[in-house]
Order: C-alpha cells, then sequence, then structure tokens
C-alpha cells in the first residue's frame, strides 16, 4: 500500500506539472481573461467612425487579453437600442461597449431611456478625442463656410443634412448651425454615419456635421468638400481645413469623444484588467498611427483610467444637457 501511495503521489506530481502547462508558461504570460468571447458592441451600423475605431482597437484588446474580441453593430435610435442591451447585459466583463458624446451625454438629455446613461454603466476608458467637419457634397456649388451659409439662406427649407439619428452628435450640431447662422434645412436620419456618408458622396444629400474619422478620407479623395473643423485648432490630418473661428463661424466647437464602458456592477477587478488592455493598446505606435489618420487624437495617460473616463462624462452630461433642452431637441 505504501508503494501504492508513492506511486499515486508521483502521478499526482506529474499530472500538476502538466496543468501547470496550460495555466503559467515561462515566458510569464498570465490566464486568458475570459474563456468565452468578449463582445464589443457598436451602437451603429459597420462603416461608421465609432464602428472603425471598435475595429482598430478591438484586435489590439484582444492580444493583450488574450481572448477573442468580437465587434457586433447593434444599430438603432442613437445608439440607445445598444446602450439598453449594454445595460442589461451580465456584468462579467464578455459584453462591453464604445460610446461617445452623443450615446452617452446628448441621448441621456433627449430620449426617455429605459437606463440611465451614467448609472447604468462602469466607465472603463476614455480612448479618442475627436472633432467634426462640416462637410458638403462635391457638387455643392459653394467653397467655403461663409458661401455655405450664403446658400442655405438663399434656400430655405431645401437643403438636406444627414445624421446617424434624431438627437445624435450631428443633429445637436447641425441645429446649433441653424440657430447660429440663421439657415433652415431638413435633416435625413440613417442608421449610422457610415450610410449617411455614402449618400453624401453620391450627392443624394448636401451636407453632414459630421466625425473627422469618417469625412476625412473621403475629403482628400476629392470625393466630398470640407468647409470647417468645430475645434479652435486645425487638424494636423488635414491642416488646409480651417476652423470655425476662421472660417466665419467662431465659438462652434464640438468635441466628439469616445470612450468604452463595461454593465453596472461590473468587479473592480475586471474593470481594471479591461482598462489596462485597452491603455496597452492605445500606446501602440501602429493603433496611434491609424488614430491620427482619421483626425482622433488619444488622451494623456492620466485620461484614460476608469475615474477620468467617470469624471469627464459627469462634467460632458452638466455641460450639455441644459444646453439641448433649452434648444428643445426632440427626437424626430
Amino acid at each position: 500500500m505504501r508503494g501504492l501511495r508513492v506511486g499515486l503521489r508521483g502521478h499526482v506530481i506529474v499530472i500538476c506539472a502538466l496543468v501547470g502547462c496550460f495555466v503559467w508558461t515561462p515566458s510569464g504570460q498570465a490566464q486568458p481573461f475570459s474563456s468565452r468571447p468578449i463582445t464589443l458592441v457598436v451602437p451603429f451600423a459597420a462603416g461608421g467612425p465609432t464602428d472603425t475605431l471598435a475595429r482598430i482597437l478591438s484586435e489590439r484588446i484582444g492580444a493583450e487579453l488574450r481572448a477573442t474580441v468580437v465587434v457586433e453593430n447593434v444599430a438603432g435610435a442613437s445608439g440607445s437600442i445598444a446602450g439598453a442591451r449594454v445595460a442589461r447585459a451580465t456584468p462579467d466583463g464578455t459584453t462591453i461597449t464604445i460610446g461617445h458624446w452623443g450615446t452617452h451625454v446628448l441621448n441621456g438629455g433627449i430620449f426617455k431611456l429605459p437606463y440611465d446613461v451614467v448609472a447604468d454603466f462602469e466607465p472603463v476608458a476614455l480612448v479618442a478625442m475627436g472633432t467634426q467637419l462640416i462637410v458638403g457634397r462635391k457638387s455643392l456649388e459653394a467653397n467655403n463656410l461663409k458661401e455655405l451659409i450664403a446658400w442655405l439662406k438663399a434656400n430655405p427649407g431645401k437643403a438636406t443634412a444627414g445624421t446617424a439619428g434624431a438627437g445624435t452628435g450631428a443633429h445637436v450640431a447641425g441645429v446649433f448651425f441653424k440657430e447660429k447662422t440663421g439657415t433652415d434645412f431638413q435633416f435625413v436620419p440613417y442608421r449610422g454615419a457610415g450610410p449617411a456618408m455614402i449618400d453624401l458622396v453620391a450627392g443624394q444629400i448636401d451636407i453632414m456635421f459630421d466625425q473627422a474619422s469618417n469625412s476625412l478620407q473621403h475629403y482628400k479623395n476629392g470625393a466630398i468638400k470640407a468647409f470647417a473643423v468645430t475645434s479652435p485648432t486645425r487638424l494636423a490630418s488635414a491642416p488646409d481645413v480651417p476652423t470655425v473661428d476662421e472660417a466665419g463661424l467662431p465659438g462652434l466647437y464640438i468635441s466628439y469623444w469616445h470612450g468604452i464602458w463595461a454593465p453596472k456592477n461590473t468587479p473592480k477587478e475586471i474593470v481594471t484588467k479591461l482598462n489596462a488592455a485597452i491603455v496597452a493598446a492605445l500606446a501602440d505606435p501602429a493603433v496611434k498611427q491609424r488614430f491620427a489618420e482619421l483626425g482622433q487624437e488619444i488622451p494623456p495617460a492620466a485620461q484614460q483610467s476608469p475615474a477620468a473616463l467617470g469624471a469627464f462624462q459627469k462634467a460632458e452630461t452638466e455641460k450639455w444637457w441644459p444646453i439641448v433642452k433649452a434648444a428643445d431637441i426632440k427626437p424626430e
């Protein structure tokens, strides 16, 4: 019996050693984040600016976590269908969402939502700071912002502006533009900025107040016109496009930032792991280059933490909700 016990113990030692090969290796790799895929929910159609950023980040995040990251597009209702889904998801880190100024600030001030844009999510990381471009179809007779405003005034109610849906950033920007310039035009809602841009390039709509990440490539290819960037400084990736100040419409500043959130009550240690993977992805030179090409600035490391995103989102909510309500912006 003693020999049998020794033999069994020897087998146990061998088995444990073999099992150890799956949970630790000499290279120091950690265990995979999850045995199940991580779903990164994009609240708009494929091909749009938010979808593009998600796909750039997903592969690098997956490599950091040693997990598969699946990008899933859940479009509709200005991103609120996706918001409701993620808010109700199991808080185990396998369902997260990328969103922005529109989905996680404006929607809460415009729509009656089945969730709270702040309280029902755990901030994970602020990933990009973007801006908008005021763009138009290639055949538009206006060649600068002043000429565009004059053309709109000469054709009241006739021009069309594409949006990613009622209450989205493009819609809100368009409403403010109308009020600042005394112009009038029609909004045409799409299921995302990607489909709207397809119609702008095709000349089916006249203008867009669009994220630079969605418009720059088409502008550089000569498929559309760009009249101004909605920031106090020009884009490094499009230095020939004037700011709204330079173009004659001072102060129309809109920062189209993006962040990543998990469902409320996701354990802190999981949020910390997700954040670490995202921070590592944002430090990747290839990711930095892709973001720069899209007119997106990666925030400083100190602003990439969950706490920083939470504080920034709260400040943006306090800033924009009163503006939205004063303008009486309603879902179309």
